[in-house]
């Protein structure tokens, strides 16, 4: 286990997917993430990379060739090289290999680097392009936070506030696929009231989604954090059924159109990297 500590919070992560595993402010006693219980779903805060979503038949095709990944692509699932920068900052890096290359036909260096400041953490994507034709890819968070935060309070006395909108249109899913009709979900104040129910048939998935803050309070207290993003088109809302966690999800690119033909130039929200070129972008936790 990795740990990263100030004099406010303390985080811990695993090579296994670069991936956050707990989250506590010191001095509240609070954890903030999901422990992972098997029963309902093992991982804390996987990486998306270099797909998000699913593919149709979790098939794609570039340049006549057909090739195979599962949901969400398979940085989750690697062990990532580690750079200790300091005791608030690490670096998680990830290369191509010939398993990779195998599945997914593209020269890259995946940076995921963590820094704690005050009461922030910060996660930064880092994509850089080592080889000599356009590297394509999606990636995306998916870091689930403990819904309650404390044993004597319930999952409805939390809710969702949306900085920027008002109300929301969810694209429904259908076998790991993006429909295109949508529901729509009011925001009364900007808050959405957290219910079990809500995932019952997956994940709320918005591609119009104007908020770059999403905060998550409760009626019982003031403890919660905000959840900054900036310049990341898509999000996604989940947790498994009945389980008491929600997941921020992030995205920089998308799950397969339910009418989407393979073509991995022409799938929606991919991005085009050009050689020697560097990607970034960055979320925000804040716990109180």
């Amino acid at each position: 286990m990795i740990l990263l500590e100030n004099e406010t919070i303390k985080a811990s992560f695993v090579k296994k997917g670069a991936e956050l595993k707990s989250l506590v402010h010191k001095k509240i006693k609070l954890e903030y993430m999901w422990d992972a219980n098997p029963e309902f779903w093992a991982k804390t805060s996987p990486i998306l990379f270099p797909i998000v979503g699913g593919l149709k038949a979790d098939t794609y095709s570039y340049q006549r060739k057909s090739y195979t990944l599962p949901r969400h692509g398979f940085a989750r699932d690697m062990d990532f090289d580690l750079q200790q920068i300091s005791d608030t900052e690490v670096l998680f890096t990830l290369k191509h290999n010939k398993e990779t290359l195998a599945v997914y036909p593209f020269e890259f260096n995946l940076g995921i680097r963590y820094q704690l400041t005050g009461d922030i953490l910060s996660c930064s994507y880092e994509v850089l392009n080592p080889g000599s034709r356009p590297l394509l890819f999606s990636i995306g968070g998916h870091p689930a936070f403990a819904v309650p935060l404390k044993e004597q309070e319930k999952y409805n006395d939390y809710y969702l506030h949306f900085n920027k909108d008002t109300e929301l249109q969810a694209h429904k899913i259908v076998e790991n696929l993006i429909d295109e009709h949508t529901n729509r979900i009011p925001l009364p104040e900007g808050k959405l009231v957290l219910e079990h129910v809500l995932f019952y048939e997956d994940a709320l998935v918005f591609k119009t989604i104007k908020s770059d803050r999403i905060s998550i309070l409760n009626t019982k207290n003031d403890h919660g954090l905000h959840f900054d993003f900036k310049d990341f088109p898509y999000f996604g809302i989940w947790a498994a059924k009945d389980a008491d966690f929600v997941c921020l999800e992030p995205w920089c690119g998308i799950a397969d159109a339910v009418d989407h033909q393979g073509d991995l130039e022409k799938k929606e929200g991919i991005i085009h990297l050009n050689p020697q070129d560097l990607w970034k972008r960055k979320y925000e936790i804040a716990v109180f």
